[in-house]
């Protein structure tokens, strides 16, 4: 059998609407995805209350927020062969239920140094669940259908944001910023539980077709090699970096320019998850309305018009519609940049997925770090004036290469 039709029987079953869209699945992912993405946002609102308690500069506790983030992208290099070669649901679920145990670190740590050891056990485990989930997605749904049901996945996503911003205030205020990470613990383990049953019965992945053992490593230079894979992988670290840098902070901005409690300013940056919420809700007639080149352009200009109601706003409340303005377009951009991510390479699905999420991982810590060093010098509200400019440029410079590439195709 030659590469190419080696490459062609692999993509096949990706790409030929041979089954239903299987939503219990899909529906226990996103309950998985909602317990990753909750820890993932969780300590933002905390960034106050934990340079309080351990006596540590912002710059310094803001390494809860980057170091989960490093974790995150770097475990993707593992994940996602581990996926390709065990059966995604499998590797999904053990490290959900093994999110318990960074969790149980970050809740009952007694000093600052344990507790960024513990963000980091989580941001490895919980690296697994939604850049798998979307590439078995991908495996199980057909292109047309996709870009719908991956929006309505990352629902789960999207609650989770929303409820670690607001865990994270709320506890901090109330029962305590521990009581958060007590409760993210019960949450993976229970989710992983019921995962577990149904991944144990997932089929293991066919060997390959030519009989020939793959090098660890091999998915992951075959995605590089791809030039429109690249593309998408270069912009999806830009906008983590450019996007959370930013966004990350605007709990402390209402905490200090509006004299908030955590708890409120936690519930106002997490109207972010709102506006993903929206664009769940409302993708199908996006999608058709727009297209893609339209939801990547439109997206960067919503999200650079949140930005800049964000560091405008004259009261709180005027905050409101930036945060969602930022949930929409994010989601509206971010989407696209996954759809795109599910097809880079459809026989290394897994490893692409993974390297994507790596990229805005990685981006995203680099962008909260350099955003902790700037934050004392030029202050929250400078720096959402930065990102304005930005995060449109982004979604520019994203939309004419995908015009491009679709007449290309054409």
């Amino acid at each position: 059998m030659s590469a190419s039709s080696v490459s062609a029987a692999s993509a096949a079953p990706a790409d030929l609407p041979t089954a239903p869209v299987p939503v219990r699945t899909i529906a226990l992912l996103s309950c998985a995805a909602f317990a990753s993405a909750a820890s993932m946002r969780v300590s933002d609102a905390m960034l106050p209350r934990l340079a309080s308690e351990f006596s540590q500069g912002i710059s310094a506790v803001s390494a809860v927020v980057s170091l989960f983030a490093i974790a995150y992208g770097f475990m993707q290099f593992a994940y996602g062969p581990l996926g390709d070669r065990l059966g995604k649901l499998r590797v999904i679920a053990v490290a959900t239920m093994a999110g318990l145990i960074g969790n149980l670190i970050c809740a009952l740590a007694p000093v600052f140094p344990l507790l960024l050891a513990g963000r980091v056990l989580s941001g490895a485990t919980a690296a697994a669940v939604i850049p798998l989930s979307m590439a078995w997605i991908g495996d199980q749904v057909h292109y047309s259908q996709r870009q719908t049901v991956l929006a309505r996945f990352l629902t789960g996503q999207m609650m989770g944001f929303i409820a670690g911003q607001f865990a994270g205030g709320w506890f901090s205020d109330t029962l305590g910023w521990r009581g958060a990470f007590f409760t993210l613990a019960a949450i993976f383990l229970t989710v992983g539980v019921v995962l577990w049953q149904r991944a144990r019965n997932e089929p293991r992945p066919a060997a390959n077709p030519n009989g020939e053992r793959r090098r660890p490593f091999s998915g992951v230079a075959n995605v590089v090699g791809r030039p429109w894979a690249r593309v998408v992988l270069a912009t999806v670290l830009i906008e983590g970096f450019v996007f959370f840098g930013a966004y990350a902070f605007v709990p402390l901005y209402l905490h200090e320019r509006f004299t908030l409690s955590l708890t409120n300013a936690g519930l106002i940056a997490a109207t972010l998850g709102l506006g993903g919420l929206a664009f769940s809700f409302s993708v199908r007639f996006l999608v058709q309305r727009l297209g893609e080149t339209g939801l990547a352009l439109g997206g960067g200009s919503l999200l650079a018009a949140g930005l800049a109601l964000i560091a405008l706003a004259p009261s709180a409340p005027w905050v409101v519609p930036g945060c969602l303005a930022c949930g929409l377009g994010f989601y509206m951009l971010h989407n696209t940049l996954q759809l795109n991510a599910t097809q880079m390479a459809p026989e290394h699905r897994g490893t692409a997925v993974s390297l994507f999420a790596s990229m805005l991982f990685l981006g995203q810590a680099g962008g909260v770090t350099v955003a902790g060093l700037l934050v004392p010098l030029m202050g929250v509200r400078s720096l959402l004036g930065c990102g304005v400019l930005a995060v449109f440029l982004v979604g520019l410079v994203f939309f004419l290469r995908l015009r491009n590439k679709q007449k290309v195709a054409a």
